[in-house]
């Protein structure tokens, strides 16, 4: 938390949000069901969830005006991506609760202090090295190659990765990403990508969903698969017990994302962690009886938890502006529509771009094989290759 301490805020009251991409407009939506009103802090007039909220907050993160007015409006502010400057949010907890606090966002922001907390927590990480100078840089082993050269702030979908397989590439990679601070990761031999959401509240508590498995296509995650049977069960327990120390060690309020890699022998190990609602989590808004962002508004208004159920198994296509046409025509909805628990969900972004994040579509049924067989008629309707 800042440095105020958490109290009950009931609806009626105001919630503050620092984004106001696709992440803040759910939020948002998810607060006014339960009787909140909102404010979103962000400089894009056309913003998702500025144009959704009761407030919107024109400004840059780092705006003094703006950050004192997001607080004058709310009784406590979250955040909906992670790169929001860590010292607005410290700025702000000096006035208002804020949750997740600036300490667990800044270490979601680096790369290397992500992977050291990972560390301290007992959760493996894939074998790296740190590389911020030319001796660093010198000093890497034959054994981490090939590997992925990740900027170590700033880096989300893919974007500031190189895959490198020789110290010549690596060199040439870390120039490419003008010398920044980087993390090299070796490339391990992966089965699977999987997910865990959980949410911790002010006094400990803490619940999470099922394991997401997921989809990656290009570093942008393509299909997530929740159901029954989706990962072996003491896979699944190993990394939600995994991603509860994570957040223990944070003494983290709010809901966080933690990704991980299931390798070829069976073995899981840590990717990265996102300090907010995901996008492997948007299914639960159709599939659970509590989403992500309820439990978001709940632990940033010092409401009690509850576990999440699964009520449905269910598949999440992202829906990317590749889908849109090449004068942005919009994709056969009206034949999506017509599949049987197809829930549509659109952002409202003016303009459809390559692998941007347009929106999702969830398929849910009474069982799995109906599920998967609705999602890939989907899919086919669309144009997003089969899985």
């Amino acid at each position: 938390m800042g440095t105020r301490e958490m109290k009950t805020i009931l609806p009626g009251a105001t919630l503050g949000v620092m984004g106001g991409g696709q992440l803040g407009r759910m939020f948002v939506h998810a607060a006014q069901q339960m009787g909140y009103f909102t404010a979103v802090l962000d400089p894009d007039p056309t913003s998702p969830a500025g144009r959704v909220s009761h407030h919107h907050l024109q400004t840059g993160y780092e705006d003094p005006q703006g950050l004192a007015e997001l607080a004058r409006l709310s009784a406590a502010i979250t955040t909906e991506f992670e790169n929001v400057p860590a010292q607005a949010l410290r700025q702000l907890a000096a006035l208002k609760p804020v949750a997740p606090g600036a300490d667990a966002v800044a270490i979601a922001q680096d790369r290397a202090q992500e992977k050291a907390h990972f560390t301290r927590c007992g959760v493996p990480v894939a074998p790296n090295a740190v590389i911020e100078t030319p001796g660093q840089l010198a000093a890497v082993t034959n054994d981490l190659l090939p590997g992925i050269l990740k900027t170590a702030r700033l880096g989300y979908d893919g974007k500031g990765q190189v895959r490198v397989t020789t110290k010549a590439e690596l060199a040439a990679a870390w120039d490419g990403l003008k010398r920044v601070s980087c993390v090299l990761e070796k490339m391990l031999p992966l089965v699977a990508e999987v997910s865990v959401i959980v949410a911790r509240g002010a006094d400990g508590t803490m619940v999470n969903f099922p394991v997401q498995r997921n989809l990656h296509r290009a570093g942008i995650l393509a299909v997530t698969e929740v159901h029954e049977g989706n990962i072996e069960p003491a896979l699944a327990r190993q990394a939600v017990s995994a991603t509860k120390s994570i957040a223990e060690g944070l003494g983290y309020v709010g809901v966080l994302c933690v990704e991980f890699f299931v390798l070829a022998d069976g073995s899981l190990v840590v990717n990265e962690m996102a300090p907010r609602p995901h996008n492997s989590g948007h299914y639960s808004i159709d599939a659970c009886d509590q989403s992500q962002f309820d439990l978001q508004v709940r632990t940033l208004a010092g409401l009690p938890l509850t576990q999440p159920r699964l009520h449905s198994p269910s598949i999440m296509l992202n829906l990317l502006g590749d889908l849109w046409g090449q004068h942005g025509e919009s994709p056969a909805w009206d034949r999506v529509l017509a599949l049987p628990g197809a829930h549509l969900h659109l952002y409202g972004k003016h303009e459809a771009k390559p692998g941007r994040k347009m929106g999702h579509l969830t398929l849910t049924g009474p069982s799995v094989a109906e599920v998967r067989q609705t999602a890939l008629a989907a899919a086919a309707l669309l144009g997003i290759a089969p899985f």
